[in-house]
């Protein structure tokens, strides 16, 4: 039920407005409808699953593509079709490759103000999903170690990593991961007034 608060504090700008949601893993469709529902009409929404089942939550909102989050040829069709998103939610395989793929495919597409949301992260703790506390190999560990690359403006200037430029905040909430972005460009600093003594 958390999830709900979450939600409401990343996509509650996106209500009413013009604008493309993905979410990745539509299982049973309740969730597409769940969403057209809170968004409004005027958002489209790109439902992404393995199961070609799917398709038949095609409507004049929703559009459906079929492929494995798992695959990085797919995740790169997928993020060509896409073009620009305000915002992706990666409830999927929830596997730690399909978290972090995804994350590297499709953050760069979403839009300046935009959000990239991976929910059920507390898979990285669980060893049939590949995880396991202290792994550094899941998409937590992977996270924290982007927490690094945001701040490298101060410590490799000039960043390698891109999130440093385009990440303007990155939040952990119990089992979700959300980032945000913004284009910056680096640290500056301003001096206003003097102290006299």
């Amino acid at each position: 039920m958390h999830y709900f608060r979450v939600y409401e504090r990343y996509f509650a700008h996106l209500r009413g407005k013009r604008a493309t949601f993905v979410e990745i893993g539509v299982s049973q469709g309740g969730s597409l409808d769940m969403w057209k529902a809170y968004f409004g009409p005027r958002v489209s929404i790109i439902g992404v699953d393995i199961d070609p089942a799917c398709r038949r939550f095609e409507d004049d909102q929703v559009q459906i593509e079929i492929g494995d989050q798992g695959d990085p040829k797919f995740l790169a069709y997928l993020a060509e079709k896409v073009g620009e998103a305000d915002a992706v939610l990666d409830d999927g395989g929830h596997r730690m490759d399909q978290q972090i793929l995804t994350f590297e495919h499709l953050f760069p597409k979403v839009k300046e103000g935009g959000v990239f949301m991976c929910e059920d992260v507390h898979t990285s703790y669980d060893p049939t999903h590949g995880g396991g506390l202290g792994n550094s190999d899941t998409f937590i560990e992977y996270m924290k170690r982007k927490i690094d690359s945001m701040h490298e403006w101060y410590y490799g200037s000039p960043p390698q990593d891109s999130i440093a430029r385009s990440a303007d905040s990155i939040c952990f909430h119990d089992s979700i991961v959300v980032v945000t972005k913004r284009a910056f460009s680096g640290p500056k600093y301003v001096e206003i007034g003097r102290v006299r003594r």
